[in-house]
């Protein structure tokens, strides 16, 4: 007669323990055959594997999830100062087809006078800079989903802006114009009636003349170069936007076109902007804009940047605020 196995604490090994017994109780002196322990055994390990891989999955799933920066934008969270310093590297929105504040040439480097302020930012705070193209209607959308950290696209301060993103002091003080052909020059925005006017969607042209002038009939855009493009073949008899950008554009194309409107609308500030509620990272924007101002940085960027683009059209005053004072 065979001894019945010693129970044991797993329940599918105590299942196999009554299989075992209930036949040696049933026929007395009966031997379990070598072949039938063999598979019961086969039977307990299988379920023995089953149970282990089951705990293993339960380990995994219970794993802590990342805390870097990619899981942190997956979740819309914004970083604070210093957990940029931490990570190493500071994400900053730009624009990469608006010359000249923020564009990319042809050897594929970032230039002009916004990505020269995020250099700096990125220096004084000791991390690596990683420039992000946005567009003009997604630089909310890249602060509140936290796929930047910053926004420097020329990005102009609005009481609706303001509400949805924290900026901070000002670098840049801009109004809007209108660039058209030399040869049907506009010089008044009545002239625009019964006419297309070019704006890029999510700008302060756009929103300007959706409200001051909804008789006008708008070819929007997403990107810069659309509308310059479609400037260039004549699908619209005006692009309104910052004066800058106009002025620029118009010294770029040889006397083909003028910027007939040099100021339109209220005079605005262009500051950086941060997630809202990033008081720590918006804090030291503001403290870093009080050191850059003490040396005049912005007046040098400008001379860097901006006046071969503008020449003589426009001086450094007109635009430059040093200091975060408008």
């Amino acid at each position: 007669m065979s001894t019945p196995v010693p129970p044991t604490n797993d329940p599918q090994d105590r299942e196999i323990d009554d299989v075992v017994n209930t036949h040696s109780r049933r026929r007395p002196g009966w031997v379990i055959p070598a072949a039938v322990l063999a598979a019961l055994a086969l039977l307990a390990a299988l379920l023995f594997g089953l149970t282990g891989r089951s705990k293993t999955t339960d380990v995994d799933a219970a794993a802590p999830a990342s805390t870097g920066p990619d899981a942190q934008a997956a979740a819309g969270t914004a970083r604070t100062r210093d957990q940029i310093k931490a990570d190493g590297t500071i994400k900053i929105g730009v624009f990469s087809d608006k010359a000249p504040f923020g564009s990319v040439d042809a050897n594929g480097t970032y230039v002009g006078y916004d990505i020269v302020y995020a250099e700096r930012i990125a220096k004084d705070l000791g991390v690596k800079l990683e420039l992000v193209p946005v567009e003009a209607a997604s630089r909310v959308e890249f602060l509140t989903s936290a796929k930047v950290d910053a926004i420097l696209a020329n990005f102009t301060v609005t009481p609706e802006r303001a509400a949805k993103v924290d900026f901070a002091k000002p670098y840049m003080k801009v109004s809007l114009g209108a660039v058209s052909p030399t040869g049907a020059k506009i010089t008044d925005i009545k002239q625009l009636q019964g006419k297309k006017t070019i704006v890029v969607k999510g700008t302060t042209a756009e929103t300007y003349l959706t409200k001051e002038h909804p008789e006008l009939e708008l070819l929007s855009f997403e990107q810069y170069t659309e509308a310059t493009n479609a400037l260039l073949d004549g699908r619209g008899a005006a692009w309104v936007t910052d004066n800058t950008e106009a002025l620029a554009f118009s010294l770029q194309n040889d006397g083909k076109f003028t910027t007939g409107i040099t100021t339109l609308g209220p005079t605005d500030t262009i500051a950086a902007a941060v997630q809202k509620g990033n008081t720590s990272l918006r804090t030291w924007l503001d403290e870093e804009l009080v050191t850059l101002g003490k040396e005049n940085f912005f007046h040098t960027a400008f001379d860097k940047t901006l006046k071969p683009a503008y020449g003589d059209a426009a001086k450094a005053d007109d635009l430059v605020v040093e200091g975060g004072k408008a």
